[in-house]
């Protein structure tokens, strides 16, 4: 009997979509979660890319290939996500991060339909800590891809589920066997998150998340491909880190020696570089000297989220570890020292996210009846709020409209004020984290309500409605009450792909993205000559202006970002109305 015989009409399928590698599940008629093994075989496919001369590889190819040729290599895509462009010119040519992450999910589909058959429908993860225009863009990612991505859910939160399922909370009816607070530990190859959630049967309840989008297995890496390049100048006199080959040929060698001391307490490590060899021995005591101000960064993060959720250690009942960063020894003896908890391994570090988006996935689909009558509730990672112009200083002021931490949904209208009379339009910018002042906040865009009534009086009050969905995605909508009507809205997002952008792209996917796709970027514009006319805005100065009624604020400390290409100023794009819904 053929393996697709036991397959729903719609199979539901969960992909995981990891910085430095992915997976895919799918969920049979019986609701077992199963891991689709890729076109090479294997559980998890890397996620790298490399453009070749006529069409892009994506995998274990890619690794290799990116050796002799670094300049055509993208790696570490999702450490980009969010900005404008990918960190680097691929080919010489600026790629958006969407692009590179659909020709990941365009082989993790492809590879899982030779099982499976045609798949259009999936729901993905995402880092807990993800913002909003990071979530924004791995759903355009997959749309790019040519999946109708049903849901984002979070990484942890994925996970949990699996935990859930596998140890029987529930039964076939969804009735409660027991219930947990869990802290999932996450460190993936990439990021890094931790959620306290509260499993009871059926219902799946995050009660706080935290985390750090630069902190992951790759930073480790790093430090040994720094401690081999520092020995290998000081017996030779050169840094091959100058030669991006020999980097990249560093960078494997330095994963491979972190996998070996997983096992083993002492390695030798061999490298060649412009006919000068070395080879020294690393131990795993070294190692963790090396990193230690990386395993404090996680401590911290431990910290921060028990914080949040107003919790001590001795209310945790598990300490789940997930993510294939977690295999380091150091890890988990941390936590079982500060959490005296053994820690919980039981799950399959590289497979347990995409099982739990694969069972999420029926849930949406309604399919599988062994999930009968489960709930997911997540929080919000950042708190959403807005920047406003107090009247009496003209100073900037952040107004937190939804608290980070939030029980998702979640939504919360204010009132802004015109600031002159006969206004027009409302502008009103969008951000998330940062403090009171908007330091250290990533600006999501602005929203402009346009075309207000006429003769409007100065003080005209304009209720503005933002609403987080389920997802962690922003909705907004606009009403003004003096006269009782909805108000035309707009959002000019800062970072992310328009949708003209995105049929731009989407027609260079589908053209094969080999070397004669590639457009010359165009000649800056000339200066305008003296005299000439500047172009005519569609907002005023005056215009784009308000006074703020702010409620009282809640201090939270700032959050120490990298700033993202989302903080520079707004590029030209399209106006968006409200959207719709082993790493290591």
């Amino acid at each position: 009997m053929s393996s697709k015989s036991s397959q729903p009409e719609i199979t539901p399928v969960g992909i995981d979509l990891g910085t430095t590698f992915s997976a895919v599940a799918w969920l049979d008629v019986e609701g077992r979660p199963s891991t689709v093994r890729n076109a090479e075989g294997e559980l998890t496919t890397p996620s790298v890319v490399f453009f070749d001369r006529t069409a892009p590889i994506v995998g274990l190819e890619a690794v290799e290939a990116g050796i002799a040729e670094p300049d055509r290599l993208a790696q570490f895509v999702k450490r980009s996500v969010g900005e404008s462009m990918f960190e680097k010119k691929i080919r010489g040519e600026d790629l958006p991060s969407e692009v590179i992450l659909a020709l990941i999910l365009q082989k993790l589909r492809q590879d899982a339909e030779l099982k499976l058959g045609p798949i259009r429908k999936a729901v993905v993860t995402v880092p807990a800590f993800f913002n909003e225009p990071c979530r924004k863009a791995t759903m355009d990612a997959g749309r790019l891809a040519g999946l109708d991505v049903l849901d984002i859910i979070n990484e942890p939160t994925a996970a949990a589920i699996t935990y859930g399922v596998e140890q029987g909370f529930l039964t076939r009816a969804g009735e409660s066997r027991q219930k947990e607070v869990i802290l999932v530990f996450d460190l993936g190859g990439g990021t890094f998150d931790v959620t306290v959630m509260q499993i009871d049967g059926s219902q799946y309840t995050a009660i706080a998340s935290a985390g750090d989008v630069y902190l992951g297995g790759a930073d480790w890496d790093m430090r040994i491909v720094d401690y081999i390049a520092s020995e290998f100048q000081a017996e030779f006199g050169r840094d091959p880190r100058d030669d991006p080959s020999a980097a990249q040929e560093l960078l494997q060698k330095a994963n491979q020696a972190k996998h070996s001391l997983t096992a083993r307490e002492e390695i030798s490590i061999f490298f060649n570089h412009d006919g000068n060899r070395l080879r020294r021995s690393l131990t795993r005591e070294k190692f963790e000297q090396l990193t230690q101000d990386l395993m404090e960064r996680t401590q911290l993060t431990l910290s921060m989220v028990l914080n949040e959720a107003g919790m001590d250690w001795d209310e945790i009942t598990r300490v789940l570890l997930v993510g294939g960063s977690t295999r380091m020894p150091a890890v988990g003896r941390m936590l079982e020292e500060i959490s005296g908890l053994p820690v919980d391994r039981s799950l399959s570090p590289d497979e347990a996210v995409a099982h739990g988006a694969a069972i999420y996935a029926g849930l949406v689909l309604k399919s599988g009846s062994a999930r009968d009558g489960m709930t997911v509730t997540n929080v919000s990672s950042h708190d959403l709020g807005v920047l406003g112009t107090e009247t009496a200083t003209g100073r900037k002021r952040r107004g937190v409209m939804i608290a980070r931490n939030s029980k998702l949904p979640a939504k919360k209208t204010r009132g802004f004020a015109t600031a002159k009379d006969n206004q027009q339009s409302v502008r009103v910018d969008i951000v998330e984290g940062g403090d009171d002042s908007g330091n250290n906040a990533t600006k999501i865009g602005t929203c402009v309500v346009r075309d207000l009534p006429p003769n409007l009086p100065k003080g005209t009050p304009v209720e503005v409605t933002f609403r987080y969905a389920t997802n962690g995605r922003l909705q907004i909508g606009a009403r003004v009450p003096a006269v009782d009507r909805k108000a035309e809205l707009s959002l000019n997002r800062f970072a992310g792909l328009s949708e003209r952008e995105f049929e731009r792209w989407h027609a260079r996917i589908n053209q094969g993205f080999g070397d004669d796709t590639i457009v010359p970027p165009e000649p800056p514009a000339p200066p305008p000559a003296e005299g000439s006319k500047r172009p005519i805005r569609k907002l005023t100065a005056a215009d784009e202006v308000f006074s703020e009624q702010p409620a009282p604020l809640k201090k939270r400390p700032a959050t120490k970002r990298r700033k993202k290409a989302s903080q520079a100023p707004a590029k030209e794009q399209g106006e968006e109305s409200s959207p719709p819904k082993s790493d290591w």
